[in-house]
């Protein structure tokens, strides 16, 4: 199993976890701190929040690769409205000290791959099946559909249902989740021999659209992710 607190990175143990997860497809939800990441700590933020009665998994300064974790990866953290945060068997809820307005993709990215990795160890897909996130102020009226997270992975809070915040504005997902990940399309976990009907669909149709001698068409279990419900 993987580490329930990431390797090396520093700890502010909260008072103010969401309890317990309730099952699901695991998701990863980004927001950002609306403060200037070369004059605030990843600490100071984490310190805020504990002060607001809130909790996050990570808050990550990008620019000094400062990361501070809260809530051990088997816990909610708190930053979701009602128990939203509790879906999924992980809901990681991730701080990025910087604005909305200004994407953290455009800037450095220090501490970034030790992140995405330790999250991969949760089984978290490298997808983003509801797409980019918007840019604000477009964000605060963006779609907040529920099809799209069912089924897992990546997202911007102003993506999450119920939520009506707009960070992280429009952050380059690529930059996060690596190309050989596009948008809605999971990378394939399944070794070869053992896929079963367990298996994630998206994975196995990702290693088929690879396969020039077994290409099928994707059926109704495969519908964009921007399809509406």
């Amino acid at each position: 199993m993987a580490d329930a607190w990431l390797p090396g990175a520093g700890r502010l143990h909260t008072a103010h976890d969401g309890g317990s997860p309730k099952g699901g497809a695991p998701r990863t939800v980004w927001h950002t701190s609306e403060n200037d990441p070369h004059h605030i700590s990843a600490r100071s933020v984490a310190q805020r929040l504990e002060y607001e009665g809130r909790s996050a998994h990570l808050v990550w300064n990008p620019c000094t690769g400062e990361i501070v974790q809260m809530v051990p990866a088997t816990r909610a953290a708190k930053l979701l409205p009602g128990d939203v945060g509790r879906e999924g068997r992980s809901c990681f809820q991730i701080v990025v000290v910087g604005f909305s307005r200004e994407p953290f993709t455009a800037g450095p990215l220090n501490g970034l791959e030790r992140i995405v990795g330790w999250l991969d160890g949760w089984h978290v897909p490298r997808r983003w099946p509801a797409g980019e996130p918007l840019p604000r102020p477009e964000a605060y009226d963006a779609a907040r559909r529920r099809r799209p997270w069912a089924r897992g992975g990546h997202y911007g809070a102003s993506q999450v249902p119920g939520a009506t915040c707009s960070d992280p504005g429009r952050i380059d997902t690529h930059k996060i989740t690596g190309l050989e990940a596009p948008a809605g399309i999971a990378r394939p976990r399944v070794p070869p021999g053992e896929e079963t009907a367990s298996a994630d669909p998206d994975a196995l149709l990702s290693r088929r659209l690879r396969t020039p001698d077994r290409i099928e068409p994707p059926g109704p279990a495969h519908a964009p992710a921007s399809s509406r419900s």
